[in-house]
């Protein structure tokens, strides 16, 4: 039973993300979940009590996963300025991941104050995993800086969602410049 449990909430969330990468947060409603799976949509209401929860459980679900691949990039790495690269570029190769999308999604929703501080909270672990490269690289306020890179990560994110004149590899390769070199080029 507990088995069966885990394989519908997996469904749901998987139906969820597929909704949220497909159609925004307009897209995910209990109805359109339960016709995803299968269930009826009262049954979808036994795993989750709204959409604000299936929205934090994406979240404690994929941001994880997400902030894996990018820290594997980055282990992988050898120097400090080869740790901001994959940074940058792994987080701009994650943007067609479906889970991605729905992250996106999620964040520009309106949701209520759980969902958001999970949110702020994975965000954080994301700007903390890249503290140490630029503390290596001699910047004064890492944390700072570490901020300011993730914005201009988010920046190029919207640019390639937008579906931006450039190809997605020009703007990676813009956006590791500009953090590695500044506006000297």
């Amino acid at each position: 039973m507990a088995e069966h449990r885990t394989m519908q909430r997996g469904a749901l969330l998987d139906a969820a993300r597929s909704l949220l990468s497909e159609g925004g947060t307009e897209a995910l409603t209990f109805p359109a979940l339960a016709e995803r799976t299968g269930l009826a949509r009262s049954s979808v209401y036994e795993y989750f009590r709204s959409r604000a929860a299936v929205v934090e459980e994406l979240c404690a679900v994929d941001f994880p996963v997400w902030a894996a691949e990018i820290e594997g990039a980055m282990d992988l790495a050898g120097s400090p300025e080869a740790k901001v690269e994959a940074y940058v570029r792994r987080q701009l190769e994650l943007v067609g991941d479906r889970r991605h999308r729905a992250v996106v999604a999620i964040s520009a929703s309106e949701l209520d104050a759980g969902a958001r501080e999970k949110i702020r909270a994975a965000h954080g672990a994301l700007i903390a995993m890249i503290v140490e490269a630029l503390a290596e690289l001699g910047q004064a306020e890492p944390r700072l800086s570490a901020m300011l890179l993730q914005g201009m990560v988010d920046a190029a994110v919207r640019r390639i969602e937008l579906g931006a004149a450039e190809d997605p590899s020009a703007i990676a390769d813009a956006t590791v410049a500009m953090a590695l070199r500044g506006v000297r080029g």
